[in-house]
């Protein structure tokens, strides 16, 4: 497959290193569907639908997503800088909508307020990504960089964030309750209370 048309359901279809940066998609539904290196930098999906797709090495920094909803949908070595997610459709009677990210880049990003439980960041880079007011319960955010990344009155109980760096969660502004830490990378979470540590 290689276009995609407006107002088209896709089931079951395979798109393979599509060249569609800076284009705009109005009401597409996509399901069960692969892309394969596919660039769709600075593009708009609006009022479109992903249900059960996996991207694995696209280019999606920049993408624009008005209203477009997503379930188990899975981005396998992507690019994702830029991308305010909470422009897109999260239902509010689904709390776990099988968002999984493995070895992605998503600096840039907005998950502000959104309740996404489950999320699954996994060996993915974050720098300066918004998490603030955010329900996270249960996620598992393992082996990411989270440099500058903002957390603030962000629900992250049961996240397990075991061997990731860089983050600053201040655990009287976070609900931390449960939540896994490698042990040297939680002294930070001791430095947000201002604790002095000698050796």
């Amino acid at each position: 497959m290689n276009r995609i048309a407006d107002h088209e359901q896709y089931y079951d279809e395979n798109f393979g290193k599509l060249l569609l940066s800076l284009s705009a998609f109005n009401g597409v539904e996509f399901e069960d569907c692969e892309f394969h290196d596919c660039h769709f930098s600075e593009s708009t999906f609006k009022n479109c639908k992903f249900i059960n797709c996996q991207f694995y090495r696209c280019n999606l920094s920049l993408l624009k997503i008005p209203q477009t909803r997503f379930f188990g949908v899975s981005f396998v070595e992507c690019k994702l800088v830029g991308v305010d997610w909470t422009q897109a459709n999260w239902p509010a009677f689904n709390i776990d909508h099988e968002l999984k990210f493995r070895k992605c880049i998503l600096n840039d990003g907005s998950f502000f307020g959104l309740t996404l439980n489950e999320l699954v960041l996994d060996e993915c880079k974050l720098h300066d990504v918004d998490f603030r007011e955010g329900d996270f319960k249960h996620s598992s955010m393992t082996y990411c960089d989270f440099t500058h990344s903002l957390f603030m009155r962000t629900d992250l109980r049961r996240v397990d964030f075991t061997e990731s760096t860089q983050y600053n969660i201040h655990v009287l502004e976070n609900s931390v309750e449960g939540a896994r830490f490698s042990r040297f990378e939680a002294l930070h979470l001791l430095e947000s209370l201002g604790v002095e540590l000698v050796d």
